[in-house]
């Protein structure tokens, strides 16, 4: 007889003599085999030893984080800097929601996983289409190579633009959830491997112009993490309240105050927590308030004819309200006579444009998929956003708010932080080459201590 069965037999006459019937613990289950680290688009990640959290904080300009710094309202990032790592980070280009959150959840610029923009022009078909289907992403995830590996995912947006791509190869009937909060009342097991979001986390089904869709993803997390226990986890929040309140602003200092205690409330579970951002964010206004708009496609209308140019706006999605599909960079298509030169001649010469290239130039400064962006493309300054015709935008549902916007070189600053510290390699990383946030998976699984 082992020690552990005679421990076992005392207890139950111990409980037998009481009368009470004893709860016993189950031996734990055996951990299902897995690899000591997943290859995915070139590069090796350590399989996690406690669970991995990225979150994306959608629009975080660093100035939020000085501000609420400053204030002592982000205890919890201020610690990851302090006693972990922070550093300043490059998003790629364009700087917009899903280029972003597919070049963090894949390791790679969107010259690898062929996302240029929120919305292009398909060259197959000639129609502008939103790039919100997995088919359109050209190399696997992260999310969905670990959960192939035997690993459980978890994967929450705020935005469900985002969600098809985010969940592609993740597998809900093998533990993975995913899920946007702007649709958590309609989750399913079977879809979404959780039943009942909206009682799960005990919130209503947020408003997708608020800062609870945000918040909703996190607390979300935050109960998954507690009681699921998964091994991998990314959360992707939405960038209303950046759009709509500047940094320091009380609207915003009360955002990130809870954010930061949601962030506190995942390390407190022990596990490692790395935050990073898409973009930046800036004011797009001028000094009376109105929005700095260069309207791109009456300029060129008006020198070369209707027809013989189109300009897209790659940052056009479902949630036009708070920023009027108005951003700091665009790709135009040429239809008649006009040389890529001659065009980008007219357009170098107006004010609020910072950069003009060729579609090579483009794919190559900016690692851009050649085929998926036009023959131009143009980013405007600090404080200039683009349009196309000033008839095509509706602006009076900024409700009095000046315009902040992003998608530009101006806003392509973020963080990138780790609750825990860098081991000596990936300290010696941190200041010999420039980091991108789409290095975030790589420190936090690779670069720890």
């Amino acid at each position: 007889m082992t020690t552990r069965t005679r421990a076992a037999i005392l207890l139950l006459l111990l409980a037998s003599a009481l009368g009470v019937r004893p709860v016993l613990a189950a031996d734990p289950a055996p951990r299902a085999t897995h690899p000591a680290s997943v290859l995915v688009n070139g590069r090796s990640y350590r399989w996690p030893q406690r669970p991995v959290v990225v979150v994306l904080i959608d629009g975080n300009d660093p100035e939020y984080v000085k501000a609420g710094i400053e204030r002592g309202i982000l205890p919890n990032m201020k610690r990851f800097i302090e006693e972990g790592f922070g550093g300043v980070a490059l998003g790629a280009m364009p700087s917009f929601t899903n280029p972003n959150n597919l070049s963090v959840i894949t390791g790679v610029p969107p010259s690898g996983h062929g996302i240029s923009g929120n919305y292009f022009l398909d060259p197959a078909t000639g129609r502008e289409v939103m790039m919100n289907e997995p088919s359109l992403v050209r190399v696997p995830t992260i999310l969905s190579a670990f959960s192939q590996a035997g690993a459980k995912v978890v994967a929450l947006t705020a935005k469900d633009k985002l969600a098809r791509m985010l969940a592609a190869g993740l597998d809900p009937g093998h533990g993975d959830i995913t899920f946007s909060s702007e649709r958590a009342d309609a989750c399913t097991r079977a879809r979404n491997g959780i039943d009942d979001c909206l009682a799960y986390v005990g919130r209503p089904l947020p408003d997708p112009y608020s800062g609870e869709l945000s918040l909703f993803v996190l607390e979300a997390g935050a109960l998954i993490l507690e009681r699921e226990k998964p091994d991998l986890m990314y959360l992707s929040t939405s960038d209303f309240m950046q759009h709509t309140f500047a940094p320091g602003s009380p609207e915003a200092n009360a955002f990130y105050a809870s954010l930061d205690r949601l962030l506190g409330r995942l390390a407190a579970t022990g596990a490692i927590v790395a935050v990073t951002a898409d973009h930046g964010m800036n004011d797009k206004s001028r000094a009376d308030g109105s929005p700095n708009v260069l309207f791109l496609q009456d300029v060129l209308d008006g020198a070369l004819g209707e027809g013989s140019t189109r300009v897209l706006l790659p940052i056009t999605d479902p949630y036009v309200r708070h920023h009027g599909a108005l951003g700091s960079y665009a790709t135009v298509f040429l239809h008649g006579s006009a040389s890529p030169a001659q065009v980008a001649g007219i357009l170098r010469g107006l004010q609020g444009i910072e950069v003009v290239l060729d579609r090579d130039a483009a794919a190559r400064v900016y690692e851009l998929p050649p085929d998926r962006i036009g023959d131009l493309v143009v980013v405007s300054d600090r404080g200039t956003v683009i349009g196309t015709r000033a008839r095509d935008h509706d602006l009076t549902k900024l409700a009095g708010h000046r315009l902040r916007s992003h998608g530009g070189l101006a806003e392509r600053n973020t963080y990138l932080m780790v609750s825990r510290p860098l081991d000596e390699e990936y300290e010696m990383l941190a200041v010999s080459r420039p980091l991108h946030n789409y290095d975030v998976f790589d420190f936090a699984l690779n670069g720890l201590r």
